[in-house]
């Protein structure tokens, strides 16, 4: 069983910055690829990013290459997703998620067992 939290939501204007974090009660995190998705009201789960067990290899979708950069780190259990230049329609509830795997991530919700609440991003003047 793995509990994800997340935090670092909130309110930003257009072109600000956020940084999520992911906290795994885990005894080994180092195990899972995780990933981000978010969901806008309405609106399907959408993969934004995700990243191996090692942190080696990352994955991000084209709506966000280029401004959202993940990372983890082992040692204190948590992945990060640090967002600039954010936009009206990055406004959703941002989840993160475990995937058991040896290799890379994968950006199909299907794939990972175990996700977080949620945490709300809003970006607007």
């Amino acid at each position: 069983q793995v509990h994800l939290v997340e935090s670092g939501g909130g309110l930003v204007q257009p072109g600000g910055s956020l940084r999520l974090s992911c906290a795994a009660s885990v005894r080994t995190f180092s195990v899972y690829a995780m990933g981000w998705f978010r969901q806008a009201p309405g609106k399907e789960h959408e993969f934004v990013a995700a990243i191996s067990r090692r942190g080696t290899s990352t994955y991000y979708a084209d709506s966000v290459k280029g401004r959202f950069t993940i990372s983890r780190d082992n040692a204190k259990n948590t992945a990060y997703l640090q967002m600039n230049s954010l936009k009206p329609e990055d406004t959703a509830v941002y989840y993160c998620a475990s995937d058991r795997r040896e290799y890379g991530a994968s950006s199909l919700k299907q794939e990972y067992a175990y996700w977080g609440q949620g945490t709300q991003v809003t970006v607007s003047s």
